[in-house]
């Protein structure tokens, strides 16, 4: 729900809330509605959804323009295919135009004014849909955020920078872009340093100098960038705020990367920095990741049966959205609604939205120190790491390992009494996800994938983890995967 970004835990079927209080031993005294457990599903699972009330959404003020910006912002990374999929590199179907117009439509008519594109997003074609959907409508009833998405080196000519710049526009049918940014700041690779692949991107070729004369002319109305990996070149462009006077900047922001996000991976910075840094310059704050890639909405269990039993009457998504959405720098809080049932259970956050009280907060840090415990990856399904050369399916073998911790059915101990009913749902489940050539044994280390994973998640390791792990379940002998 992305600059990405997944649950289904019932054989792709909705659970009610009378189902998942019961499965959690909750009972249904108070099941007396539906509720939604997830707002996101990585297998197209669509779980039902309220009908939200027109005319209740929360804007809030772009300081340098006044224009109104709604607090939820469309994020058009996950687009819907025709076969009723997530259009993507595993889906031979084709984007699903209708629907996306019609969705379009409803958020509009929602209040939905801000909408989140690129040109690296669905195998290039996110920005040509999105322009089609969106020129149906009145210029001023939306603004369009796009990126300079120059990662590959052979994009780094100024040449080739400004044809995928002027390419945006045409693909998205419009004369000017609402939002520009530096798409992905802070990645490295192999050769080069955070800071030099972000001055080859942006600086040795004119590039930065010349969006910044677009900002002048008006074809770029706000420049911003969106930061992953190297705290360096993040604090570098803000100590260069009075150069460069960023409009806005989107970081990853939700409850467990708040004060955790080095739990997962020692090169993230915790959002409770990225965001003070901003405050403290009145730089508006553009969230991606309010979910963390959907796990917030797939939490374990034991985590979901608290949130659960503290209101019965909220989902799991929406305590989350409700969580970034609290703190008033954030301009626009992006999700990737793939269905218009994700779109109508976060306008049901958003319109309006009840921001979290201190107690509200408390609850959440407390959820997140816990999770962080469950020794999670931190794979959003970006799927930035595909293609794999030797064609793994890494954020699948990723999102099964952490759908069986979600699940509880990741067993280190043949004396557990639950070890043969682990041991047998996850065998049988990452056969079900991950075909058996795409699996995580025939990863050689390459380490291709990982200059492009904005967690910066050691991929490589991690295939190696899992599959001694899965190797282990097959020969059926003790032994676990480590902390």
């Amino acid at each position: 729900m992305n600059e990405k970004h997944h649950n289904d835990n019932n054989g792709g079927k909705t659970l009610s809330r009378r189902t998942f209080l019961k499965a959690l031993g909750l009972g249904t005294a108070t099941a007396a509605a539906p509720v939604i457990v997830s707002c996101a599903s990585g297998d197209g699972a669509k779980p039902a959804a309220q009908e939200p009330p027109v005319g209740k959404m929360i804007y809030r003020e772009n300081p340098k323009t006044k224009e109104k910006v709604s607090i939820l912002g469309y994020g058009m990374m996950r687009l819907p295919a025709t076969n009723g999929q997530p259009f993507g590199r595993d889906n031979d179907a084709e984007i699903d135009q209708e629907m996306i117009n019609q969705q379009i439509d409803y958020a509009i008519e929602h209040g939905v004014n801000y909408f989140d594109t690129s040109p690296a997003y669905c195998k290039g074609q996110s920005e040509h849909a999105t322009g089609i959907a969106l020129s149906r409508h009145k210029r001023d009833e939306y603004f369009i955020a796009t990126k300079l998405s120059n990662f590959a080196p052979e994009t780094w000519s100024r040449e080739a920078s400004i044809e995928m710049f002027q390419n945006s526009l045409k693909e998205l049918q419009v004369d000017y872009i609402d939002y520009l940014l530096l798409h992905s700041v802070g990645g490295s690779n192999d050769e080069m340093t955070a800071m030099e692949v972000f001055e080859a991107r942006y600086i040795n070729n004119g590039i930065l100098d010349y969006l910044l004369e677009q900002r002048e002319k008006g074809i770029i109305r706000n420049l911003g960038f969106s930061y992953h990996g190297d705290i360096a070149v993040f604090d570098h462009l803000l100590a260069n705020h009075d150069k460069y006077k960023w409009d806005f900047v989107q970081i990853e922001m939700n409850y467990v990367d708040w004060k955790h996000a080095k739990a997962f991976e020692e090169d993230n910075t915790n959002a409770e920095y990225l965001y003070a840094e901003l405050d403290k310059r009145a730089i508006p704050a553009v969230i991606m990741e309010p979910l963390l890639g959907g796990r917030l909405a797939s939490l374990p269990q034991p985590l979901a049966r608290k949130i659960l039993v503290r209101d019965p009457e909220r989902t799991l998504a929406s305590w989350a959205f409700r969580f970034v959405g609290s703190f008033p720098r954030v301009l626009t809080v992006l999700s990737g609604m793939t269905y218009m049932e994700h779109l109508k259970e976060n306008l049901c956050t958003y319109c309006p939205l009840e921001e979290l009280n201190d107690d509200e907060k408390e609850f959440l840090y407390g959820i997140a120190e816990e999770l962080v415990s469950y020794n999670t990856i931190p794979c959003n399904d970006c799927k930035y790491c595909m293609p794999c050369p030797y064609g793994i399916d890494i954020p699948g073998v990723l999102t099964h390992y952490n759908k069986c911790i979600a699940e509880g059915n990741l067993s280190r101990d043949r004396n557990d009494p639950d070890y043969a009913r682990a041991r047998r749902a996850f065998l049988i489940g990452y056969d079900r996800s991950v075909p058996k050539l795409r699996q995580a044994d025939h990863c050689i280390g390459c380490g291709h994938c990982v200059r492009h994973c904005p967690q910066r998640i050691q991929i490589p390791r991690e295939m190696e983890r899992i599959n001694n792990y899965v190797e282990a379940l097959k020969r059926n002998i003790d032994r676990g995967l480590e902390a």
